[in-house]
């Protein structure tokens, strides 16, 4: 294929669905090189592909209406588009001029999203790419330059407490006794450092988490990165352990091996893709039927024990090297 090839991507408006599908456009770039893309998202899923190379635009829909859409089909019906990828599965996307368009309909039941992600390109499950976002060498080091020069080169675990349901939240105190045990003297990571990520919100844990490694070897990062910064800085992790939320899935766009803690969610759909996925004695449909609409203010990860996690991060890092 000669000259540039253009591709519109529409990004899910979700930023936790748009880092599960991110391994479609990453596909999309390593398998075409002379692609010059324009990505469409929202506020909260747009900024995450800014170091996307070879990226010509990236459009914000703010909101969904019809007045919003119109907007946006000004700003790109003017192109012929070599490809459109549409994961919203937008009337738009087909009245667009194009040589050819893959779209989102409705997901196949028991896929994980990842999978279903992939189906839009035609790949079968077992060639779904994994989760990726890109980083520029600026995000790189605007990240590096946040992380304190006194805490030595030892090997990082990152952890990540933060949900945004309580009911998905696992006591941190439990994530400080697996990360104190990972960090020990006698440790797999001896020597190394504990890298808190998150929102703001997540300080409460996060001072509770800290305390299992000396201060100069803490690097706190919670509410200081935009989520494309905390890829960067996940991607220098040795392990990363976590809730189900959007951290987990960055982690794994960021390439660091992931264990994530889980009871009322589903593993099989929304699991850390290629990581592990750890829960206790109940299953998730024990969990719906406890809680139907998984939204009662309820402590629902107090069940799963953390030597459970902590056996899983051995066997992680033994599998890794």
């Amino acid at each position: 294929m000669i000259g540039r090839f253009p591709i519109l991507y529409i990004a899910e408006a979700d930023a936790e669905d748009a880092v599960l599908s991110s391994g479609v456009l990453a596909h999309l770039v390593e398998s075409l090189p002379n692609a010059a893309f324009t990505i469409v998202g929202s506020a909260a899923s747009a900024p995450l592909f800014a170091d996307t190379p070879r990226l010509e635009r990236l459009l914000v829909l703010e909101r969904e209406g019809h007045f919003d859409w119109i907007a946006l089909w000004n700003q790109v019906r003017g192109t012929k588009w070599g490809l459109v990828v549409d994961m919203r599965g937008s009337t738009l996307s087909g009245r667009l001029r194009r040589h050819k368009r893959a779209v989102r309909g409705k997901d196949a039941p028991g896929l994980h999203a990842v999978e279903a992600a992939a189906a839009v390109l035609q790949m079968e499950p077992d060639e779904a790419p994994t989760p990726r976002i890109h980083v520029s060498d600026l995000t790189l080091a605007q990240v590096e330059a946040l992380i304190p020069a006194g805490g030595g080169d030892g090997p990082i675990l990152a952890i990540g407490p933060g949900v945004e349901w309580m009911g998905r939240r696992w006591p941190a105190e439990r994530y400080a006794k697996v990360a104190t045990k990972l960090l020990a003297d006698d440790g797999p990571l001896a020597g190394g450092r504990l890298m808190l990520v998150g929102e703001e919100i997540d300080r409460e844990a996060a001072h509770t988490i800290r305390y299992a490694a000396p201060r100069a070897r803490v690097i706190e990062l919670q509410g200081k990165l935009t989520r494309l910064q905390t890829v960067a800085a996940l991607s220098k992790a040795r392990l990363y352990i976590g809730a189900d939320s959007i951290w987990t899935h960055l982690a794994t766009a960021s390439g660091a091996p992931v264990v994530a803690v889980f009871g009322p969610s589903d593993e099989t759909t929304r699991g850390p893709w290629k990581g592990v996925s750890v829960r206790g004695p109940r299953s998730f449909e024990e969990f719906k039927t406890l809680d139907p609409r998984l939204n009662q203010a309820i402590q629902h990860m107090m069940d799963l024990p953390w030597e459970r996690v902590l056996k899983a991060a051995l066997r992680v890092l033994k599998e890794r090297g």
